[in-house]
């Protein structure tokens, strides 16, 4: 019953954890600080969101130390045929795969393969179209030989794995995922900031007669590409993006706003990266 074989069909069952409030935020993590009341209850207001829109709901522990691995969507891939665990290249979030290993072997959601080797690679930096098209970002957080596994391990289902190479942007420290820039709406719209989608990845979406909305300079700073959605045209927003928010509502999408200013922003994360998706149809 598992896997996910678009970013837009309807989110059934979905992944998410708790945040710690022990850590070093800043100077292991590079968020800025969080308050660090307001993490647990702006998350636990986001887990109601998701129920009140029709999301079974799976919570997975805090894990002390960990504060990243509030972000979920990053340490694997889900696929139509199981969960790719992936390895990270930010040193404190090597850690991550091994705990969501244990979450989803709990669940009972079957694991189609795990990175090895130097490979690396954050769910972040990529973007189902379709049961058979997989975008994926290659930049300081998924390398060649990251991708080269993930196109061997899908191949045999007959999915297309193409790569777009992202821009150094702020450098290796600094986050930039293709979810950074580009987030579907429907199977024939998204949200993207032009600005720092690669050329390649524009020309693909026209190919494929997918439009867009953009992003301004100032909200994709405050995750305003980064956009959860729960059904063809009804998304998850970060407050504070009047502009595409607006844009999104004139378009005629349901927006539901989430106040994540702590648990997301401030970590450089928005809806979409506190999901592990297990379940869309």
């Amino acid at each position: 019953m598992w896997g996910t074989p678009d970013m837009v069909s309807k989110l059934e069952h979905v992944l998410v954890r708790t945040p710690t409030t022990v850590g070093n935020f800043v100077t292991d993590a590079q968020w800025r600080e969080p308050d660090r009341n307001s993490l647990v209850r702006e998350h636990n207001e986001f887990v109601q969101l998701l129920e009140k829109l029709g999301c079974k709901v799976h919570i997975a522990s805090a894990v002390d130390g960990l504060v990243d691995a509030v972000y979920m969507h990053d340490p694997m891939i889900m696929t139509p045929h199981g969960a790719i665990l992936l390895q990270m290249g930010k040193p404190v979030r090597q850690p991550e795969p091994a705990q969501i290993r244990k979450d989803l072997e709990r669940i009972g959601v079957p694991i189609l393969g795990e990175l090895t080797g130097s490979a690396i690679a954050d769910g972040g930096d990529k973007v189902w179209l379709d049961a058979k098209t997989l975008l994926i970002g290659h930049g300081y957080r998924t390398n060649g030989e990251g991708i080269a596994q993930i196109k061997r391990m899908l191949a045999p289902f007959g999915v297309e794995v193409h790569a777009f190479d992202l821009p150094h942007f702020q450098g290796p420290s600094a986050v930039l995922h293709l979810m950074s820039v580009l987030s579907p709406i429907s199977h024939s719209r998204a949200v993207v900031y032009e600005p720092l989608a690669p050329i390649r990845l524009l020309e693909f979406l026209r190919s494929r007669n997918i439009s867009w909305l953009t992003v301004n300079d100032t909200e994709v700073h405050t995750q305003g590409a980064n956009i959860l959605t729960i059904a063809p045209d009804v998304v998850v927003l970060a407050a504070g993006n009047p502009e595409i928010e607006g844009k999104l509502r004139e378009s005629g999408v349901t927006v539901h706003i989430f106040n994540g200013e702590n648990v997301a922003v401030k970590g450089d994360g928005g809806p979409t990266c506190l999901t592990a998706p297990l379940l869309r149809r």
